[in-house]
């Protein structure tokens, strides 16, 4: 489901002389449906960076990125958007709304830009939040205003309210309680059964052995640390 085949990565320092710095270089990994791999590595060593290319906010330099039979390397704009609407999930660190937008409508975007009916769609994000602990006085308010291991619950909660074939965790159990740790990890063991294909950065090393097939050491391509 997920197939990438050696690409690279420079960034150009425009403020400082133009200088460019290497930060990834053949890279390769496939992911099956059903499986989960961990990015590894030490800090700086690329994890983010190469979940941004997948996802398509950074262009590579080289080799391809197949999700399905789309190459985010090339795909056009158009063709990002669709593959994010109804492929590829990403669930990040943090939680990015537009203000004053109810937790219930963050929660049913992805299902409503499918085209889900709404009343479907409500049903589901009320079902997620609830599984979170989300209290439901919460609902209708926006979700900036909540506290951070708020915020994260409610981003889980979009990024599983629509069953994606692909999906990009960036450390999904991260700042949360043990209960909603392991309704994460409940989370993320469905939809490998499912048949989605993972790739995530886990620095909790309890939830990354238990969840994950494989993992992937990003250090062993990134220029400068490589041995």
């Amino acid at each position: 489901m997920i197939s990438i085949e050696n690409i690279s990565k420079s960034f150009v320092l425009h403020n400082q002389g133009s200088a460019e710095i290497p930060v990834m270089q053949g890279a390769s990994i496939k992911v099956a449906p059903g499986e989960c791999v961990a990015l590894t590595g030490a800090s700086g060593a690329g994890k983010s960076t190469l979940m941004r290319m997948i996802y398509g906010n950074y262009l590579t330099a080289s080799g391809r990125i197949m999700i399905g039979d789309i190459d985010v390397a090339t795909a056009a704009p158009r063709e990002i958007i669709q593959l994010r609407r109804r492929t590829l999930g990403y669930v990040s660190q943090f939680l990015r709304v537009v203000p004053r937008v109810s937790t219930l409508d963050v929660v049913t975007e992805p299902l409503r830009a499918t085209g889900t009916p709404r009343a479907a769609a409500v049903a589901q994000a009320k079902v997620l939040l609830t599984r979170l602990n989300i209290p439901q006085r919460l609902w209708q308010l926006s979700p900036t205003t909540f506290s951070g291991g708020e915020q994260q619950r409610v981003n889980i909660a979009r990024g599983f309210a629509y069953s994606y074939p692909a999906l990009l965790l960036d450390e999904p159990t991260a700042s949360l309680d043990p209960t909603n740790r392991a309704t994460v990890l409940a989370m993320i063991t469905e939809a490998k059964a499912r048949g989605a294909a993972i790739i995530g950065i886990f620095h909790d090393h309890a939830a990354r052995d238990e969840i994950c097939d494989h993992q992937f050491d990003v250090t062993q391509f990134t220029p400068g640390l490589a041995a």
